[in-house]
């Protein structure tokens, strides 16, 4: 049920240690490149920069984006620290638990949305209520924003630890699982989340406007974060800024022209129609004049809150100072 710090950042090298790249995306490290390497998912909070780039946003600057996609925030993350990803969105408890390690490869230079209707827990027939999930296999995965919302919401219920088994799956998985009776219930986030309730009987028991720092302070477990590698941002300042205008025009469109943006997403997350456009319209999409006030308000004081409470939870072993990974200077 727990995965300590160390753990978790023993997995992160290694598999970073699998990730293997040709030597011209490194060149993405030159001064002069126009190249950015974008480390995505199927995760709503990529939607922005497939959008900028199938829309043909990055183009227009003179900017190649090259794609490299991750099935974890973790994986991803263990990318930026190898230096094989400039820039990308991640879920900020993987981020968390190698900021509270001091690794300062990359900096928070943008908030994309923020969502609590897109990921939750679904559960089997016959589990009407979180104290229904006493007995019972959870399947989630570790380090995840879903692993979060899972001991959140069990703290809440007054859970002892023994009183549910939360398995470590990951998330592609999780749909077989839960309709072969593996698991009792999933937490998943979109896509999969979705999926997983297309199942004959699954039902949403909770999503994160359970999470208790939501109620609060309207940050989810797990909110996500756009990220640079600090390296590439200060060899190319110029290239972030062209690139961030053309992400946030995919933001725009996001907000603006749902329909036109699930239209164009349906290849990256293979959902039906219907459904990525109540993912699309399921989300609050930033734009780039938000940002400023956001990377400078309030929002960092939700996310050090949300630090301390994945310490609480044994997630990471102290909180770091989340406002020192913060740079505003793109916004």
């Amino acid at each position: 049920m727990k995965m300590t710090r160390r753990t978790f950042a023993q997995g992160m090298l290694a598999s970073a240690s699998l990730v293997a790249f040709p030597s011209w995306v490194r060149a993405a490290d030159a001064p002069a490149t126009r190249n950015v390497v974008y480390g995505g998912s199927p995760w709503l909070g990529h939607y922005p920069a497939y959008l900028a780039d199938s829309l043909g946003y990055y183009k227009e600057a003179g900017i190649e984006q090259t794609w490299q996609g991750f099935a974890t925030s973790s994986a991803r993350m263990s990318a930026f620290m190898s230096g094989d990803v400039d820039i990308g969105c991640a879920g900020i408890v993987s981020a968390l638990a190698l900021m509270s390690r001091g690794a300062k490869q990359f900096a928070i230079i943008g908030i994309p949305e923020s969502f609590g209707r897109v990921e939750g827990i679904a559960v089997r027939p016959g589990i009407k209520s979180v104290e229904d999930l006493k007995g019972k296999k959870i399947g989630v995965t570790f380090a995840a924003s879903t692993h979060v919302l899972v001991l959140d919401v069990l703290k809440q219920a007054g859970f002892k630890p023994n009183d549910a088994t939360v398995l470590n799956i990951p998330g592609p998985e999780l749909q077989a699982a839960i309709k072969t009776g593996q698991i009792d219930a999933a937490a998943a986030w979109t896509p999969h989340f979705e999926n997983i309730l297309r199942e004959p009987g699954v039902t949403l028991l909770a999503d994160d406007t359970k999470f208790s720092l939501y109620q609060s302070h309207k940050v989810t477990p797990g909110p996500d974060v756009l990220l640079v590698r600090r390296a590439f941002a200060q060899k190319n300042p110029d290239l972030v800024k062209a690139y961030l205008a053309c992400y946030y025009k995919g933001s725009d469109v996001l907000r603006e022209k749902p329909e036109q943006a699930a239209a164009a997403l349906t290849k990256l997350t293979n959902l039906p129609l219907p459904e990525q456009l109540a993912a699309v319209k399921g989300a609050d999409w930033y734009a780039a004049a938000q940002q400023k006030e956001l990377l400078t308000g309030v929002y960092p004081d939700g996310l050090q809150k949300l630090a301390e409470l994945l310490v609480a939870y044994k997630q990471i072993d102290s909180a770091p100072s989340v406002k020192d990974w913060i740079d505003p200077s793109f916004a």
